[in-house]
């Protein structure tokens, strides 16, 4: 290769017409083919439209259940249903009260929980069961003490 001569980048590209390519014969019995499959599919979602219907039929019939099992409860023991309403209510006050110790706890101590594993294994155990404990009675309380028209109960007079 001479020092003035330059390598050849670019070649000669042929641009002829090409062949086109054959256009896929859509038979009779093709065509039907899809419209089978299509009808198969459709009647598979219908019939998963019908069985999440009969789920949610079964979600909404125990959900009543279980409301009016509260609601007999309730009628059955109103004075221990508005003490439940009312303990809910103060134990409420004290979760707070906890919530606001944890995220103090998170706020001076950031640093060392994140960056050690026993840090947060401590902070873990000593807030945590206590934390799902108190929720979880909390929860039972307003559950059973969650009615809008709850009196106080009336001292028995004869």
């Amino acid at each position: 290769m001479n020092k003035n001569q330059q390598p050849h980048f670019f070649t000669q590209i042929d641009v002829a017409p090409s062949t086109s390519r054959p256009v896929p014969n859509h038979q009779p019995g093709s065509m039907n083919e899809v419209c089978v499959l299509l009808r198969e599919m459709l009647a598979a979602q219908d019939r998963q439209n019908e069985l999440l219907e009969e789920l949610v039929e079964q979600h909404v019939a125990m959900q009543r259940h279980r409301v009016a099992e509260l609601a007999s409860w309730k009628n059955a023991n109103p004075e221990l249903a508005y003490f439940c309403k009312k303990a809910a209510e103060r134990l409420g006050r004290i979760q707070t009260d906890y919530l606001n110790a944890i995220t103090d706890e998170i706020q001076d101590n950031f640093e060392s929980i994140r960056d050690s594993e026993y840090m947060l294994n401590d902070f873990i155990d000593r807030f945590g069961p206590r934390f799902v404990h108190l929720n979880g009675i909390l929860q039972v309380l307003a559950q059973l003490g969650n009615a809008p028209d709850m009196m106080p109960p009336q001292p028995n007079v004869p």
